[in-house]
């Protein structure tokens, strides 16, 4: 009987060993991860956006908001961090993640060509549409007219809208001679609605919001041009690019990154 007690003590003191060893080696695992990228902050993802791009991030009341507001809260809280925001000039960004100030720039960022020699990017999260906002008496009707024309173009300085527009004729532009720069996409679409430039180029979605609030106002039909959006990181953090992507990924699969999008752009049909 004290053999079977000893036998018995020796498998149970094995088994708590055993236990011991792998919580041991959970904490460490769970350690290296939380220790293989760095960021600004310790236990903080600092975001640079620009609050003024509905639905992609906008003020309600004191607070922003919307779709990459969320999705960065999703993935910070996946790398164990919490979201800080810091609002700032679009075309100020990549700048600030480059030198350091910021850990990512989330702001329906668009992956161009340009960009990547200042910064790394994640994986597209969301697509975006280029549109056209026009009076809704306005003499152009599509992309062609625009460019065809002397027409003035009003963009967000910095966006994609500002890089595709400001390019020659033969790219598809209309030339620097015809950009009208605008530091909010909203100070573009006032200054449409008061004769001082004849169309705005900018994301979909913000126009549709901006022709919503803004009467006499309307989106062309036809896109200029569809692209992915995804979010600006420092080219020396390959690490939380690798983290940031991961989270991502699984956040995708798990329907979370789908169900933000589709709560501030439902699905048609």
């Amino acid at each position: 009987m004290k053999t079977l007690k000893r036998i018995a003590a020796g498998i149970l003191s094995t088994a708590l060993l055993l236990g011991m060893t792998s919580c041991a080696a959970a904490q460490q695992t769970e350690a290296a991860n939380s220790a293989s990228f760095t960021t600004i902050e310790s236990g903080k993802l600092i975001m640079a956006t620009n609050a003024f791009f509905p639905p992609y991030e906008y003020y309600e009341g004191e607070k922003v908001v919307g779709i990459d507001v969320e999705i960065a809260t999703a993935v910070a809280q996946k790398l164990g961090l919490e979201l800080v925001i810091e609002d700032v000039e679009f075309d100020s960004i990549i700048a600030g993640v480059q030198g350091g100030k910021y850990d990512i720039g989330c702001a329906g960022m668009t992956v161009t060509e340009d960009r990547l020699k200042s910064v790394n990017f994640s994986t597209p999260y969301a697509t975006g549409i280029q549109s056209i906002i026009v009076t809704a008496d306005s003499e152009i009707k599509d992309i062609d007219t625009l460019l065809g024309g002397s027409y003035k173009v009003g963009v967000q300085s910095g966006t994609t809208g500002d890089i595709y527009m400001s390019s020659s004729p033969e790219d598809g532009g209309v030339g620097e001679d015809r950009i009208e720069r605008f530091a909010k996409g909203n100070d573009a679409v006032i200054a449409l609605t008061s004769g001082k430039i004849d169309a705005v180029v900018i994301d979909n979605e913000p126009a549709k919001a901006f022709v919503k609030s803004n009467d006499g106002l309307k989106v062309l039909d036809t896109p200029y041009t569809v692209e992915d959006y995804a979010m600006a990181i420092n080219k020396d953090n390959v690490a939380l690019k690798d983290a940031i992507n991961q989270a991502l990924k699984e956040l995708t699969d798990d329907g979370t990154i789908p169900a933000i999008i589709n709560k501030y752009i439902p699905a048609e049909g």
